[in-house]
Order: structure tokens, then C-alpha cells, then sequence
């Protein structure tokens, strides 16, 4: 596949990290955890920063579906309780992505997402592009990619996906599903921040108990977001779960709490390890989470929200 080389210096604008708002569109397997809940929720909660304009269910296969058509439905479904408890659900597009992974290397998977985001990034102007913020298996993405290469001068991919570039591997959950799609991240030149699992993201844990204290209370999403949490595990006690994908999001919202690199993109081998060559393009790569302050800023945007859905009740 010959895919459109992008200028250095066009590369260097797009990996810079944005200031003011920005438009985006977020695709996610919103029903495979329950981080992806969060995250979306994060997005929707920060219009100052982000100015969501469309929505889109990513496939995903584990034991939560039958098939990653069935991930991809039951993640639009979640998606649509998420924009109904935010009473938003007429504000935001929301679209089918793929029903399956990418067949072979460049044999895109054609779907309502990535024609919707081709038509976004074609759309968008030359001096602000389209974020795309990725929290699951990256099959819309690069099937749009494939679909209509020239996009790859309209994006900026933020992608939760593989583990540290140090890490012994990177057989991580969203990068794994789909080789062929990952590959292409790294691959075509797409300008990619790369926010890594372990390593990185993996510090972004909470307990039951600080989300029953500042989470439960506030509101209709609060509830949801408590009862998802809580229902993810049958033992609490000692307990603590990871919220990864709150971190593509934050990198949006304040680039300071997600530091990060430029680094050389890494070769993704058949080991599903990492190789670096120093020959290839430049990407964006976190290095870090500042676990307390993302969560402060996710808390005080639930309690905002809902106060304000109290106000709005009792005008």
C-alpha cells in the first residue's frame, strides 16, 4: 500500500500538543470494560477542550460477545444509555463501525464510522485538524485510511494501544485484536500519539470506595458509571481497577497530564513484540499519567454536571 507522505514539518505541527479546543471524534468499544464508559463520559463532560462531533462503536471479542460484530453492537447500544443519562442523545452522531477485523493487511472493512470519518477529515480544514481519540481495537480507523488515503494530511490518531515501548511485549487487548489495522497505525504515517497500557496508562486505578464517594452521587451518569464499576467485580475488598482509556481523553483536555515524547515509530513484529528503527517517521508517545489529577478533573466534571441538571429542574 503506498500511502501520501506528509512534510516533516506538517508532521511536527500535527504531533505538537494542542492548545484550545479542538475537534474530535471518539471511537470505542464502550461495552468491553468498563473504562471506555469513563472516557466517554470525560469527552462529553469537556466541551472547553474538546468539541465531540461524532461517536463511534468499535468492534471487540472476548468473553463479553459472541463475535466482534456483536462487541461492535452491544458498544453501540452502551453508547446510546451513556448520551440518554446526559440527556445529550440528539447532540452527538453516533455510528456502526466494523463487523469484523481487517481480512488482510490493506482489504479495508467498509462501515457507517469510517465513511463518516473520511467524509469528517476530507472536511476538515488544513490548519485544524480532526482528532480522532481511539480506545479500542483500531480496525475504523485504518479501514477509513485504507479506504481514502489522504486523510492521513487531515488527522491526528490518539490511540490507547500496545504497552510501553520497553515492555517485553505488546500483546495488549486493543492492539492485538486486529494486527493487520495496528499495523497500519505505525505504518502509514498517520500522525499517532500513542498513549500505552502498561507502563503508562496502568496507573490510572480506583477503588470502589472513592467511586462511591465522588462518582455515585452525582446524577443519573453517576449512578451508571458506580453500578458499571461496582458490577465489574464480585470481590471489592483490597480491590482496585484500572480506568485506561480516561487517558486519551486527558491528553486532550491538558496535554500537561499525560507527558510525552517524540519518539521514532516502532516496528510491530510477528511476535507482536516492539522493534525501533530510527529510520521511521516521528509519532507522539506518553510517557506518563498524572493519575490525581485526571481523576480530580473527571470528579469535578460529574459533580458540575450535576448541579447543574439540579438547577435546570428547578427553574
Amino acid at each position: 500500500m503506498n500511502y501520501p507522505v506528509i512534510s516533516d514539518a506538517l508532521r511536527l505541527s500535527r504531533l505538537a500538543p494542542p492548545a484550545g479546543r479542538i475537534h474530535a471524534v471518539l471511537d470505542t468499544d464502550t461495552f468491553n470494560e468498563i473504562d471506555d464508559q469513563f472516557a466517554l463520559v470525560y469527552a462529553l463532560l469537556s466541551p472547553e477542550r474538546i468539541q465531540l462531533d461524532a461517536i463511534y462503536a468499535a468492534p471487540f471479542w472476548n468473553e463479553l460477545s459472541e463475535g466482534p460484530k456483536d462487541g461492535m453492537e452491544k458498544s453501540y447500544e452502551e453508547i446510546g444509555r451513556i448520551l440518554n443519562r446526559l440527556r445529550c442523545e440528539e447532540d452527538n452522531a453516533v455510528f456502526r463501525g466494523s463487523d469484523s477485523y481487517l481480512p488482510e493487511a490493506a482489504t479495508p472493512v467498509d462501515s457507517p464510522a469510517a465513511r463518516d470519518l473520511v467524509q469528517r477529515a476530507l472536511a476538515a480544514s488544513d490548519e485544524e485538524p480532526l482528532y480522532v481519540i481511539a480506545i479500542g481495537a483500531i480496525t475504523n480507523i485504518a479501514s477509513a485510511i485504507l479506504l481514502e488515503p489522504s486523510i492521513i494530511g487531515k488527522i491526528v490518531v490518539v490511540w490507547l494501544g500496545g504497552h510501553q515501548l520497553s515492555w517485553r511485549d505488546t500483546k495488549e487487548f486493543n492492539l492485538a485484536q486486529d494486527i493487520h489495522a495496528s499495523r497500519i497505525m505505525f505504518d502509514s504515517g498517520v500522525p499517532l500519539v500513542l498513549v500505552p497500557c502498561h507502563g503508562v496508562a496502568s496507573h490510572l486505578i480506583t477503588t470502589l470506595p472513592e467511586i462511591k464517594h465522588f462518582v455515585q452521587g452525582q446524577g443519573e451518569i453517576g449512578a451508571f458509571l458506580a453500578e458499571r464499576y461496582e458490577g465489574c467485580s464480585s470481590d471489592h475488598y483490597g480491590y482496585s481497577r484500572v480506568i485506561w482509556d480516561l487517558s486519551a481523553v486527558a491528553y486532550l483536555v491538558d496535554p500537561a497530564l499525560v507527558p510525552s515524547d517524540l519518539v521514532h515509530s516502532p516496528v510491530l513484529t510477528d511476535q507482536v513484540t516492539w522493534s525501533l528503527d530510527t529510520r521511521r517517521h516521528l509519532i507522539r508517545c506518553a510517557s506518563a499519567v498524572h493519575r490525581d489529577g485526571i481523576f480530580k478533573d473527571l470528579f469535578r466534571k460529574l459533580e458540575h454536571a450535576a448541579e447543574s441538571k439540579l438547577q435546570e429542574a428547578g427553574a
